[in-house]
């Protein structure tokens, strides 16, 4: 392996999107030789791969970027929900900021890598053939970096274009004029919809469950508008480290069914007006603990979504009577037109439990009642292998021999959601049990980057070589997560949050339930008994 060993690092950061530029950034600050391996070709991680017609943030863009070093002060974003283009925008601005680029390698993705316990150093290999040795590994891959697909029987047959989103060309796909198929009812498959509506000659959506999406309020920002955002933006981003979701609103302290009838839809109607997730993140705080207050969210949903769909049966599938889970335990989307789309004569919805596919053929794909649904394009919004995912799709061995997919094969086991035992000085960020999918991602990339910056940091400093996670520090954060959740109404849905979107995949809780100031709290206690739960040498 030291044949072709390109280079010798203190860290090696995997991923260039949020969390990866601020490990960069941190880490040569404080005078360590650190690169980026980047499987794309430019920054943004998931804003380098997600470049499929209408996607944007879900994120009011003011909080969606950093908050140290001042970058916000010559940053404005034109929208309030940037789209795609601009966000790579965002981290060219980076990039210009911070000289970012000379320590990224684009167009390398990372295959797999094995411990050397003799020189206590990971040897990465690349797909490329080459390898690099370093002290320290620190995948930043994100919630959603491996995309699924399902089982879709003559799928290489078809004879247009069929594309994942998170896999869309980057020249783009034309869909003028074009029948097209959605595959996928999340959040991409409800942007692209709302996209394909505009310009598609037909669209027709297959839905498995329905999205419980909420209005974005989308607009353009005036000027008026940056000024009053570079006002608040300092307290906005101080807000955004004590809140559940790392967002600058939370929760209202009050249980829904505590208030009349009248009072709880006043507070619903604020939410619901003001747009974003606050009707699912700054609502009551029994809503996603109490099957009767989540019926109360769930109705006042419903019925402001029924009454802007014109057909009784179509409004029945995209907003049925009877939950189809509680709501805001599958993640919500955005939306700006999703359910008035359906009002035109051009968009049609297949329900996939009622009437499965059968199979893609050539021109198209057949569902079970014998119907040949002709198309030129299908999309596949179909997800993620989310969370855990990223890692355990590369050949990461531990000092047991086995694979960290093996180790996981039975369910996630991961000390702080930042390290897993058999496997020393791999430390990630974004990574399973951490707040991951539950916070706002450039919030997370700072908070949680920051601690994994300052374990580094004393380790080098301090001439340790190696740090490992106890197995059992892996179980108790396991058993501690798995404690939180329980009482919640979470585990009564299907979601990926859950891992149940993946065939074979146990079913536990994928991101840390307890929000951000818990984590906080639970990290900093760790780290004041000297790094407690962690085997130090």
């Amino acid at each position: 392996m030291t044949d072709t060993t390109t280079e010798e690092l203190d860290v090696l950061v995997i991923g260039a999107g949020f969390a990866g530029i601020y490990q960069l950034d941190r880490l040569r600050d404080l005078g360590y030789s650190v690169k980026i391996y980047e499987a794309g070709s430019r920054l943004g991680g998931i804003w380098y791969w997600n470049c499929y017609p209408g996607a944007r943030v879900d994120t009011e863009g003011p909080i969606y970027q950093f908050a140290y070093k001042d970058i916000w002060k010559s940053w404005e974003y034109s929208e309030l929900y940037p789209g795609w283009s601009e966000v790579r925008d965002y981290f060219d601005h980076l990039d210009r900021t911070l000289d970012l680029a000379r320590d990224i390698r684009f167009d390398t993705r990372v295959t797999g890598a094995d411990f050397d316990t003799d020189r206590d150093q990971w040897v990465v290999r690349t797909a490329d053939g080459r390898t690099t040795r370093c002290r320290y590994l620190v995948p930043c891959l994100g919630f959603a970096s491996r995309p699924y697909v399902p089982d879709l029987p003559g799928l290489d047959s078809f004879g247009g274009a069929a594309h994942h989103t998170a896999l869309w060309p980057q020249e783009g796909v034309d869909l003028t004029g074009k029948r097209v198929a959605v595959i996928g009812t999340g959040a991409s498959g409800v942007q692209v919809t709302q996209e394909a509506a505009r310009d598609a000659a037909a669209v027709t959506v297959f839905q498995r469950t329905p999205n419980l999406a909420l209005p974005m309020r989308q607009r353009t920002l005036t000027p008026a508008d940056q000024d009053e955002i570079r006002r608040e933006l300092p307290n906005r981003f101080a807000a955004r480290g004590e809140t559940f979701a790392g967002f600058d609103y939370d929760f209202i302290p009050q249980n829904a069914l505590d208030l009349t009838d009248e009072e709880r839809t006043a507070g619903y109607q604020q939410l619901w007006d003001r747009g974003g997730f606050r009707f699912w993140l700054a609502i009551y705080q029994d809503t996603l603990f109490v099957q009767e207050s989540n019926d109360h969210a769930y109705r006042f949903w419903r019925d402001k979504v029924r009454a802007r769909i014109d057909d009784p049966a179509l409004a029945e599938k995209l907003a049925p009577t009877e939950p189809p889970h509680p709501f805001g335990v599958k993640r919500p989307s955005l939306e700006q037109n999703y359910y008035d789309v359906f009002n035109q004569d051009t968009v049609s919805l297949v329900d996939l439990v009622e009437n499965p596919i059968e199979a893609v053929t050539p021109t198209g794909i057949t569902t079970r009642d014998g119907t040949d649904h002709p198309f030129d394009v299908i999309v596949l919004a179909t997800g993620f292998d989310s969370v855990s995912g990223g890692l355990t799709r590369l050949d990461i061995r531990g000092t047991d021999g086995r694979l960290l997919r093996e180790q996981w094969a039975d369910g996630v086991a991961a000390h702080l959601g930042i390290a897993t035992a058999h496997f020393p000085n791999l430390l990630f960020v974004y990574g399973p049990q951490s707040p991951s999918g539950f916070c706002n991602g450039p919030t997370c990339a700072e908070i949680q980057g920051e601690m994994v910056v300052e374990t580094l940091d004393h380790l080098l400093r301090s001439g340790a070589r190696r740090i490992e996670s106890t197995p059992e520090a892996d179980r108790e954060w396991a058993e501690h997560v798995a404690g939180l959740v329980a009482p919640t109404l979470f585990p009564k849905a299907r979601s990926w949050y859950m891992g149940a979107n993946i065939p074979g995949k146990p079913i536990q809780s994928l991101n840390y339930p307890g929000g951000l100031p818990l984590y906080r709290q639970r990290f900093d206690e760790a780290k004041q008994a000297g790094f407690a739960g962690f085997a130090i040498s």
